[in-house]
C-alpha cells in the first residue's frame, strides 16, 4: 500500500511511522499526541543521514527533483533536536514583510541570512552579521554546532511558503471521459445531466472508505509540497450527505495531524450540488436543519462555502445558507459567477465574505465594490486552462488594484496542485508581473486562510512561521517560469528542511 498508519509501542508513547519526504530517505518519527497538537516541529533521526541531506542540498545542481520515496520504516534511534537553524548566503529574496517599508518591491538583495528558532523566523539579516554573531567564521558551509544547524544556500533565491487558498482535496473516482464530451460541445450542465459532473464524483466518494480517502489525500499533499505548497484550504463537497460530508472533514483532520505535509484549513461545502436522491428544496432544507448543525458539532470546519451559480444554488438560497453558517460561528467563502454573472459578487459584498472565487463573469463595478468591502477575489487559472475558457482581464484587475489571490482549484476536472503552474499561466499568458503573481499565492492568500499555529504565514518576517521555498537558481522570478516541474530545490516547512 502506498501509505499506511502503523504504530509501534515504544516506551510510554505510540510513534507514527511515515515514509521519508526527502530523496535521502531521512526517517522521521513523532509522538502521536505531539502530532495531534499540531506542534509541527518534527525531530530528525540519524545525524549521519541528516549530514547527507545538507551536503547534497548544498552541492547538487538545479535539476535534482526526484520523487519522494514511498518506503516506510521505523528507526528507533535517539531523537535529535536543533533549537536554532541558520540559512546563510541566500540569493535574491521575496519577503512581503510590511515592516520593511524601505525595501523596494518587497524584495531583498542576495547575501541575506534567515535565522530560525524552532518553527519560527527569528530574524533576517546580512549573512556576514550572522556569521560574526554566532562565530561561524572558518566553519564548513553546512555544519552542526551544539544545538544549532547551519545551511549554506549558495546564492539560491528564496520565496515564502506557498498558500493554496482553494482546493477540493478529497474525492474519489475518475471523470476523464468528460474531456471528450466537452470537445463535442456539451456544457457543464449538460454533462451533469448525463450522469457526469459533481454527482458522478459524489457516488464514487461516498463508496470510498476513510482509509482510501486518507491514502489519496496524503499522496496529493506530498505532490503539493514538491511544488512549494506549505498550507492549503480544502473543501468537502463531494459527499452531499451528512454522513459523507462529516467523513471528508474527518479525513482532513487526520491528514492535518501528519508532520512534513502542508497544513490544512478545512471548509464545509455541502452546498456544492444537489444529490440525485432528493429534490432541490429538500436538500437546501436538510443543509440548514441537519448538515450544518452536525458540521458545527463536529468542530473541524472553520469556514462554509456555497456554489452560488444559476442552476445550482440561487442568490437567495446562498444568502440563507451563508447567514446561518455565520450565525453558527463559521467564516464565509463563496464560488461566484463562474459561468455567468449570477449576482454572486453582489452577495459577497453584502455579506463581507473572506473570498469570492472564480469570479470570471463578475462585472468590473462589482469587483470594485468587493474591493471596498474587503472581499478578496480568488482567481483559479487552472480551471479555464482545463476547460478551455477565456482568461479574466488581469491587466484591468492589477491596474485598479483589486486585491486577488491565485489558487489551483484542484478537483476531478483540474488535477494540478502546482501553484508555480498557476503563476506561470498568469505571468506568461495574462501579463501579470511575477511579483504580483507570487504575492497572490503567499501573503495575499494567507490572509484568507490562517495557519493552524496562529502565526503569520505567507511572508518572510520576524515572528512568522518558518515556511519558505528555496529556488534552484539565483532569481526568484524563475518560480513563475516552470509550468511542468518544480522550481524548488527544497522547502522549509515549520522549520524543517525537506529536499526535493
Amino acid at each position: 500500500m502506498f501509505f499506511q498508519n502503523s504504530l509501534e509501542q515504544h516506551g510510554s508513547h505510540f510513534f507514527v511511522m511515515i515514509g521519508s519526504l526527502s530523496r535521502m530517505n531521512t526517517a522521521l518519527i513523532w509522538p502521536e499526541r505531539i502530532a495531534r497538537c499540531r506542534m509541527r516541529n518534527a525531530m530528525v533521526v540519524n545525524e549521519a543521514k541528516r549530514e547527507g541531506v545538507s551536503r547534497r542540498f548544498n552541492s547538487e545542481g538545479p535539476s535534482c527533483h526526484e520523487s519522494p520515496t514511498n518506503r516506510l520504516f521505523f528507526n528507533p534511534l535517539p531523537l535529535l533536536w536543533y533549537v536554532r537553524t541558520i540559512y546563510v548566503n541566500a540569493g535574491r529574496m521575496v519577503h512581503f514583510d510590511a515592516s520593511r517599508a524601505s525595501d523596494e518591491n518587497a524584495t531583498l538583495p542576495a547575501g541575506m541570512a534567515i535565522v530560525l528558532e524552532g518553527n519560527t523566523i527569528q530574524s533576517i539579516r546580512p549573512s556576514q552579521d550572522v556569521v560574526d554573531e554566532f562565530g561561524l567564521n572558518g566553519q564548513d558551509p553546512s555544519t552542526s554546532i551544539d544545538d544549532m544547524r547551519v545551511h549554506d544556500l549558495g546564492g539560491q533565491a528564496v520565496v515564502p511558503g506557498l498558500v493554496d487558498g482553494h482546493t477540493h482535496l478529497l474525492w474519489s473516482g475518475d471523470r476523464s471521459q468528460e474531456v471528450a464530451w466537452r470537445q463535442e460541445g456539451k456544457t457543464y450542465a449538460e454533462i451533469a445531466s448525463m450522469g457526469g459532473g459533481i454527482r458522478s464524483t459524489v457516488q464514487s466518494t461516498r463508496s470510498a472508505s476513510e482509509d482510501d480517502l486518507f491514502t489519496s489525500g496524503y499522496a496529493r499533499l506530498r505532490s503539493a509540497l514538491r511544488t512549494g505548497t506549505t498550507h492549503m484550504e480544502a473543501k468537502s463537497g463531494y459527499g452531499l450527505s451528512t454522513e459523507s460530508e462529516l467523513k471528508l472533514l474527518n479525513v482532513m483532520e487526520r491528514l492535518n495531524a501528519i508532520e512534513h505535509t502542508p497544513s490544512i484549513d478545512a471548509t464545509w461545502m455541502g452546498a456544492h450540488d444537489i444529490p440525485s436522491e432528493t429534490t432541490h428544496e429538500q436538500y437546501v432544507e436538510s443543509l440548514l436543519s441537519e448538515q450544518l448543525p452536525a458540521v458545527v458539532e463536529q468542530g473541524i470546519a472553520r469556514s462554509a462555502d456555497v456554489f452560488c451559480e444559476p442552476g445550482w444554488f440561487s442568490v437567495e438560497e446562498s444568502e440563507d445558507l451563508l447567514k446561518a453558517s455565520k450565525s453558527a460561528g463559521l467564516r464565509l467563502r463563496m464560488h461566484v459567477d463562474e459561468f455567468v454573472d449570477g449576482g454572486g459578487g453582489e452577495l459577497a459584498c453584502s455579506l463581507g465574505v473572506d473570498t469570492a472565487d472564480h469570479a470570471y463573469h463578475t462585472p468590473n463595478d462589482v469587483r470594485l465594490a468587493m474591493k471596498q468591502s474587503g472581499v478578496k477575489t480568488g482567481f483559479l487559472p487552472g480551471t479555464p486552462y482545463a476547460m478551455g475558457d477565456s482568461w479574466p482581464d488581469m491587466e484591468w484587475v492589477v491596474e485598479n488594484q483589486v486585491p486577488f489571490t491565485l489558487a489551483t482549484d484542484f478537483n476531478p476536472n483540474c488535477q494540478t496542485l502546482s501553484l508555480p503552474f498557476m503563476c506561470s499561466l498568469m505571468v506568461q499568458r495574462c501579463n501579470v508581473h511575477p511579483l504580483s503573481a507570487i504575492e497572490a499565492v503567499t501573503a495575499s492568500a494567507a490572509k484568507t486562510t490562517p495557519h493552524p499555529s496562529g502565526l503569520v504565514h505567507g511572508v518572510l518576517a520576524e515572528g512568522a512561521v518558518a515556511n519558505f521555498n528555496i529556488i534552484d537558481g539565483p532569481h526568484w522570478e524563475a518560480m513563475c517560469l516552470r509550468p511542468s516541474s518544480s522550481p524548488f530545490s527544497g522547502t522549509v516547512l515549520d522549520g524543517n528542511f525537506i529536499a526535493h
